[in-house]
């Protein structure tokens, strides 16, 4: 293929999913229906977090911001792919790709900063709970929200503009939207920078947290092995169990994505990997806090509760007994 100067590229082409025509309207129902459910699911997870009194803790607070995060992440990337599926033209401008890769890695990177940060407010509350509120406060939370913004920021902006420095011989995506590997697979030449990048830096400021968060939970494990109480025994893997459980979810396809040669790089399966943790996780961040979690399973039926009762409409007594009986 001839060598393409950088700057002769205007726009990219995304190739989506699939190439199949009679796959479109499949791919375009099936991918709508979990973005909704994920951007209304995290949408109420937030409502609820921030109007239930009960809820006001730090750890309710981080857990707003991680829905917000899902919220974000998903959003960056779906709308525009369900436009793409069923039209003809799938083309982005090279300026609004850049400006996708930024903000998709900013958001994405953050997720793993937030999580890293629910693990240690855990780690405070099983392992040292008397000092836990002296500890952990909202103000510790919005500077470690804040200063992991401008980390994971800085580090974005550090990889697109090496992105933007490459040389492209092609404008064919493999993928539905501007991520860093498909765009290094259309340098002319290997990415050596990018590369290393990706394996120190990158490893520094995303995988980092994920061995903060083994650590918390090494400390948590030998805490809950003292545990002579079974009640405290059982809150604690309560709580645990659901953030491992998207601590799993989020690197298990992180690691599987982006710590790996780019000769090693499968577009096809990468795509199908990419779609998990873009749609699905986020989908399944609020059930599993949500069903795992009776803090949160009260004060959603506190506020399905109370919009039956005090809502705008004014429903008969029956249908008020009816509704406090479903919730």
């Amino acid at each position: 293929m001839a060598t393409k100067n950088k700057t002769e590229v205007t726009e990219f082409v995304l190739l989506g999913l699939s190439s199949r025509p009679e796959m479109q309207p499949v791919i375009f129902g099936v991918v709508l229906v979990m973005y909704l459910m994920a951007v209304m699911g995290n949408t109420l997870l937030v409502l609820v977090a921030c109007s239930d009194p009960k809820l006001q803790t730090p750890m309710y607070f981080l857990l707003s911001q991680l829905s917000l995060i899902d919220i974000s992440l998903t959003t960056i990337t779906v709308p525009q792919m369900l436009v793409h599926t069923l039209s003809v033209d799938r083309s982005i401008s090279y300026n609004c790709c850049m400006v996708q890769l930024f903000f998709f890695m900013a958001v994405g990177s953050m997720e793993g900063h937030l999580l890293a940060a629910m693990a240690y407010d855990r780690y405070v509350a099983i392992c040292d709970p008397l000092r836990y509120s002296a500890i952990v406060s909202h103000s510790l939370c919005l500077r470690i929200t804040l200063t992991s913004w401008v980390v994971v920021s800085l580090n974005s902006l550090l990889y697109s503009v090496l992105v933007t420095r490459l040389t492209f011989c092609g404008n064919q995506v493999t993928h539905f939207f501007c991520d860093i590997t498909p765009l290094l697979k259309l340098s002319c030449t290997r990415p050596l920078v990018n590369e290393m990048l990706i394996f120190t830096e990158g490893v520094a400021v995303v995988v980092s947290p994920f061995f903060f968060i083994l650590g918390s939970y090494v400390r948590i494990g030998f805490a809950i092995a003292h545990m002579q109480s079974i009640a405290a025994l059982s809150k604690a893997l309560s709580t645990c169990g659901s953030h491992i459980l998207v601590v799993l979810l989020l690197y298990g396809s992180v690691i599987h994505m982006y710590l790996k040669p780019s000769s090693s790089y499968d577009l096809g399966q990468d795509r199908q990997v990419a779609i998990f943790y873009t749609v699905v996780t986020p989908m399944l961040n609020p059930v599993i806090y949500s069903l795992r979690n009776q803090e949160v399973k009260g004060a959603l039926q506190r506020v399905f509760r109370k919009f039956c009762i005090s809502g705008n409409f004014q429903p008969s007594s029956q249908a008020n007994k009816e509704c406090q009986h479903t919730s």
